[in-house]
């Protein structure tokens, strides 16, 4: 098997987020899942009907060692955390890019009106010398997949 036809793996990847990229340590949330309700229908006992209803998806979540210098991904979300509902939340598409071993982009995925949600920082341990991660969540309206960039 060539270079070309194989497996892509999961730890070549980057986030984009307008128009800065941003390394991350983990991306996890990309998923979909179609609702079913269930539906007795009169007269029939051996079995319910199984109806689609609305798609729904998890939030994003990302994860990565914490930078000392800021960032406009940071800067969103203390903007959006720290300030309230007084004003409109500001939506951004974000894009998490997985990439071949020529850092070509195999597929993106865009995440649309996407929002921050939650912030945290890793426990502080004095008897560990563990990097410090911060995990940033992002709501968004819904996601879809391409292959370009």
């Amino acid at each position: 098997m060539d270079n070309n036809s194989a497996y892509p793996v999961g730890f070549y990847f980057s986030l984009s987020f307008e128009g800065e990229d941003a390394a991350f340590k983990e991306v996890s949330g990309i998923s979909k899942e179609l609702g079913i309700e269930e539906v007795a229908g009169g007269g029939e006992n051996r079995f319910k009907y199984r109806l689609p209803t609305t798609s729904s998806s998890k939030n994003l979540i990302l994860k990565r060692a914490i930078v000392p210098t800021g960032s406009s991904l940071i800067q969103w979300f203390s903007d959006t955390l720290d300030g309230g509902l007084a004003t409109a939340i500001k939506t951004q598409d974000v894009s998490v890019n997985l990439l071949d071993n020529e850092a070509k982009v195999l597929k993106k995925w865009t995440f649309h009106n996407a929002y921050p949600v939650s912030y945290a920082v890793s426990d502080l341990k004095s008897q560990e010398s563990e990097i410090l991660i911060e995990t940033m969540e992002l709501a968004y309206t819904y996601f879809d997949v391409g292959t370009s960039s």
